[in-house]
């Protein structure tokens, strides 16, 4: 039987006096040799750990690892969990641990846009430098549905996103942000691209721009970035004015993809678009009408949204 993830976290996690992040985890591992039992052959296997680690966790009840804190989550053995002091969270240096190593941009892959979406709706649910932790949901719309026409060529995202904090927050502290300012509903909103270039990227990003005004929160994808260094500073410039974010969708290694920039969030939306939204694409309004339902019944109706594909050697 293979060595996997879990077996390389749960040595580690034997032995750790304190729940630790996935980061010191690997780095951990590394130090004891175990790292090279696993084989992995992604650029970045540290993230392929942490992204499997918040998944089981979340997602699996007979998880063999349990995640203590958040923001940074820190992870322990479920066994030896009720051994910890109450107080050592608190008492837990909360720095960053090591930085990750820059994206490489230049996929060769060949890909259509539309193979990107699968991609992106698993980097968006399990990678932790993007969602923090969040079950963040993803939804394809359909362009070839919407009425377009006049004035409307760039109103339509690629794709859309929410997260609703069921299990961060408590119940009551939901409730009673419905009756007040009603803002735990976050959006997401995805211009994706196979290639960002000198030739494109002003047309790419404020396409995003046009698309992004009913969203919290809006991101520009791309499977291939130009690797220049003036190029990336417009990128990082742009996204300072604009506030949309800039990933890094890496399809050769899913698990090395990166949030390049991060977008600037907002906390008021633009509701004469929504509606416009909703008018012209059946597909954007349907997944509001969803979101809507699964926010009243407190529970989300994963096959309702894009798949979240399965890694090779994901935990079980």
């Amino acid at each position: 039987m293979s060595y996997t993830y879990l077996d390389l976290a749960h040595e580690v996690l034997r032995t750790a006096s304190v729940p630790m992040i996935y980061q010191d985890i690997w780095a951990e591992a590394e130090r004891m040799g175990l790292t090279a039992k696993l084989g992995a052959t992604g650029k970045t296997p540290w993230q392929s750990l942490g992204a499997q680690l918040y998944i089981g966790v979340r997602d699996n009840p007979n998880f063999k690892v349990v995640a203590v804190g958040s923001r940074p989550a820190r992870f322990f053995l479920k066994e030896r969990a009720a051994s910890l002091p109450k107080d050592v969270i608190a008492k837990l240096d909360a720095a960053d641990s090591q930085q990750q190593p820059p994206p490489k941009a230049g996929n060769k892959t060949p890909l259509i846009e539309r193979a990107l979406h699968p991609l992106l709706a698993y980097f968006a649910y399990s990678n932790p430098g993007f969602n923090r932790g969040r079950k963040i949901h993803t939804k394809t719309i359909f362009h070839e549905k919407s009425n377009k026409g006049g004035f409307n060529e760039w109103i339509h995202p690629d794709m859309v996103g929410f997260y609703l904090p069921f299990e961060d927050w408590r119940q009551n502290v939901i409730e009673f942000n419905r009756v007040s300012d009603n803002n735990s509903l976050r959006l997401f909103s995805f211009e994706l691209k196979r290639s960002l270039n000198k030739a494109n990227y002003r047309e790419s990003f404020f396409q995003a721009v046009s698309n992004s005004s009913w969203s919290h929160e809006c991101y520009l994808v791309a499977a291939s970035i130009l690797d220049d260094d003036d190029f990336l500073a417009e990128l990082e410039r742009l996204t300072a004015s604009f506030g949309i974010g800039i990933i890094h969708l890496d399809p050769d290694d899913i698990d090395s993809s990166r949030v390049m920039f991060s977008a600037r969030g907002r906390n008021t939306l633009d509701w004469e678009t929504v509606n416009k939204l909703c008018e012209q694409n059946p597909d954007f309004e349907k997944f509001l009408r969803d979101v809507k339902i699964d926010f009243d019944a407190r529970e989300i109706h994963g096959f309702k949204y894009d798949p979240i594909m399965q890694p090779i050697g994901s935990l079980k």
